[in-house]
This record gives structure tokens, C-alpha cells and sequence, in this order.
């Protein structure tokens, strides 16, 4: 089974309508991804940062 992945402009009337058709036909699905899947995505590209303590955190928001 292959995958693609589709990117438009969700404000864009007449792309929104043929999104909502060609998943009507039932020939393709949507994958869903739940928020385990999206944690372990930001992880792997990189997008989590540590703190020793919550001072620590607090400190680096104010530099």
C-alpha cells in the first residue's frame, strides 16, 4: 500500500470540496494520527528541549 501525503489551503472552498469528494468515493482513507504519534514525531526531528528544574526553565525564557 503506498502513502501520500496532500497539503492545501484548508480555507480554499474548491479544494476543501474535492478533498471531501475523492474521500467520499471510498477508495481512499484518512489516517489519523493520535497524540503518542505526533509526540514521538516532534522527538524525532528534533523538537524537544530539557530543563533540570522548573527554575531552570523559567530562566531560559527570560534570555
Amino acid at each position: 500500500m503506498a502513502t501520500i501525503t496532500l497539503s492545501y489551503d484548508a480555507r480554499n472552498v474548491i479544494a476543501k470540496k474535492t478533498v471531501a469528494y475523492i474521500l467520499s468515493l471510498g477508495v481512499f482513507k484518512t489516517i489519523n494520527k493520535t497524540a503518542i504519534d505526533l509526540s514521538l514525531e516532534d522527538v524525532k526531528k528534533g523538537r524537544v528541549t530539557t530543563h533540570k528544574s522548573a527554575a531552570d526553565y523559567f530562566k531560559n525564557l527570560e534570555d
